[in-house]
């Protein structure tokens, strides 16, 4: 099993995309994280602020940490969708199978390997928006670190975070087998459908309790963003953790099944 794992490991870091994404990563928690701790307290209303959320200091630091986390996710989101796709666009499944002959193994060693590399990722994004974000902060006499223990845990969590949606990515991956049309499809709809739904579904009161249990809601409630589906309180960080495992469960759960009995060529 452990050799197994290390070959899914390789085939992550052993081509360009590792990097790649890296950067991507990085750049996308530096560069928001610098951007929100820039305007953060900020008035550009010229009214008082009227109708704006204010923020404490606590909720400030941990929206400037996390602000670029949703990007981040659709980057391990894509990296679970090719983690399989790449297998069956290159014809390489085969090969895989053939030196693992025991589906099931090949499948948990992908989870295992996606959850490792999420969280690999997941520090490549923390010490980019730690050090971008806590450096302008400070530089605007705003406090970096205002309580300790609940940005650490908001920090650990987005480890987490991405390793998960990397495993919902796999699913995707699995359930459109053309490669191009699950990136897009995927992305997509985290990106762009679900978002728009979760407005829309706000404008009422059970549309906005359905909302909240939203992939990316869920996402925002683990991380303690200020957040979320208008007109419904969101979920409690282990509300949302729970939410978002269960729909990796279910996505990389149900591919899993399908790899397993799929034939290939």
């Amino acid at each position: 099993m452990g050799g197994t794992i290390t070959a899914e490991f390789r085939k992550l870091f052993t081509t360009r995309l590792w990097w790649g994404m890296a950067i991507g990563v990085f750049v996308a928690g530096a560069g928001l994280a610098g951007l929100f701790a820039a305007i953060a307290g900020r008035d550009f209303g010229g009214g008082g602020g009227r109708g704006q959320v204010k923020l404490d200091a606590l909720q400030t630091a941990t929206n400037v940490y996390v602000s670029g986390l949703s990007i981040a996710y659709l980057m391990t989101l894509a990296i679970g969708v090719m983690a399989i796709g790449a297998e069956y666009r290159h014809k390489t499944i085969t090969s895989t199978f053939l030196a693992t002959p025991r589906r099931v193994r090949v499948m948990v060693a992908k989870v295992v390997s996606l959850l490792g590399s999420g969280a690999f990722y997941g520090v490549v994004f923390v010490v980019g928006s730690v050090g971008v974000g806590a450096t302008v902060l400070s530089l605007r006499s705003l406090p970096a670190f205002p309580e300790t223990g609940p940005i650490l845990r908001t920090l650990a969590l987005s480890l987490l975070v991405l390793g998960l949606w990397a495993l919902i990515g796999l699913g995707a991956g699995i359930l459109i087998p053309n490669q191009v049309a699950a990136l897009l499809v995927a992305i997509g709809v985290a990106w762009i459908v679900e978002p728009i739904a979760g407005v829309v579904l706000g404008n009422w009161s059970w549309g906005a309790d359905i909302a909240r249990f939203f992939p990316s809601q869920a996402t925002g409630a683990i991380v303690q963003s200020v957040s979320g589906a208008p007109g419904a309180d969101p979920l409690p960080w282990w509300g949302g953790a729970l939410v978002l495992v269960a729909y990796a469960a279910l996505l990389a759960g149900i591919g899993s099944a399908l790899t397993v009995r799929r034939d290939v060529t």
